[in-house]
């Protein structure tokens, strides 16, 4: 072999060792380095002050769920603020209060946000812009054993009997209005115990919170027939959103507005709803009852005249009894049976 060209071939391969053992350590060092303990946060000193768990519009119930204490930095804390282990400062009692002002979650309570039972402008307080109040009167039977509650949300069952003939009266039973908001029940929005929780009791009125136009409807619902509450599962708003976005009936905007889609969301899942109903006739639960409304026996015709009569002469009496229709031409007697 050349001895040029075998002195090229070692240079060669003295480049390639240099250049891989470069790149090992160049490599080796740019591994991670020995993971190191980070030091622990310092814990926040402050007081525990009250704040909301999720966003709490004007006129939200307080229920058990919608506060906890947090940690507040010392210099941050107001005096207006619900501050735990201060005379007074308990959370159960705050539960069936209104929502004045609107409240953000994680916003620490005022106390001026809220406002309690019996105070004034409570009930107004509660209500949603543009609605009403409006009371029903109820049955333990019909207001689900007392176990419904303010802020539940009910939908309105109307039972009534249509009678109209001499056969059985029609029974019908219909959901006139879905997803109404229960405001209180017997003038109490906080029927609770010494520990804060709801007590069951029975009460002879509700009151709603309605549209103008569904306040009328229910206004005169009660003149018809029987009212009762239908209690909704709390997974029942939601479902039913996305039936009704489904449908077309609803249409979310594309304007790339997270926020404002969602208010507009809760707004319309709160909203009652008075369209759709849906009713059960007597025949859907007993094959003796009937499924139509009954129609009333046509009266007897009086018989017709075979000529003119005079003014002021007297009409002949309808017959009573069977009768027979005897027909001369173009005149229609009524003739009661066994008459000559």
């Amino acid at each position: 072999m050349d001895v040029k060209k075998l002195l090229l071939l070692i240079g060669a391969l003295v480049v390639a060792a240099v250049t891989a053992i470069t790149a090992k350590n160049m490599f080796s060092g740019a591994a991670a380095p020995a993971a190191s303990a980070a030091p622990m946060a310092t814990p926040l000193e402050g007081p525990e002050v009250l704040v909301a768990t999720r966003s709490l519009p004007v006129g939200t119930i307080i229920d058990a769920e919608a506060l906890r204490f947090q940690r507040w930095p010392e210099g941050l804390v107001q005096p207006a603020y619900f501050i735990k282990g201060k005379p007074g400062v308990n959370p159960a009692e705050l539960i069936g209060t209104v929502v004045r002002n609107e409240i953000t979650a994680g916003q620490p309570l005022t106390q001026g946000a809220l406002i309690k039972p019996g105070e004034r402008g409570f009930l107004a307080a509660a209500l949603g812009p543009g609605m009403r109040a409006i009371t029903v009167a109820v049955s333990p039977t019909s207001s689900v054993a007392g176990f419904v509650f303010p802020g539940d949300r009910v939908d309105m069952v109307l039972t009534q009997e249509v009678s109209n003939g001499d056969g059985p009266s029609l029974k019908a039973s219909e959901t006139i209005i879905r997803n109404i908001r229960v405001l209180a029940t017997d003038q109490r929005m906080d029927a609770k115990g010494e520990d804060g929780k709801p007590v069951v009791e029975r009460f002879s009125s509700v009151t709603l919170e309605a549209t103008p136009k569904i306040a009328e409807k229910i206004a005169v619902a009660q003149t018809i027939g029987q009212l009762s509450l239908s209690l909704r599962s709390i997974a029942d708003n939601s479902a039913e959103l996305e039936r009704a976005i489904a449908s077309g009936a609803v249409t979310v905007p594309n304007d790339g507005n997270p926020k404002a889609e969602r208010q507009m969301l809760i707004a319309i899942a709160n909203k009652p709803i008075d369209t759709a109903s849906t009713y059960t006739v007597g025949a859907d639960v007993s094959r003796f009852q009937r499924s139509t409304v009954p129609v009333a026996r046509p009266a007897p015709r009086e018989s017709v005249p075979s000529a003119p009569q005079a003014v002021g002469e007297a009409q002949p009496a309808a017959p009573v009894g069977p009768s027979v229709r005897v027909a001369r031409g173009n005149s229609i007697t009524v003739v009661p049976v066994g008459a000559k």
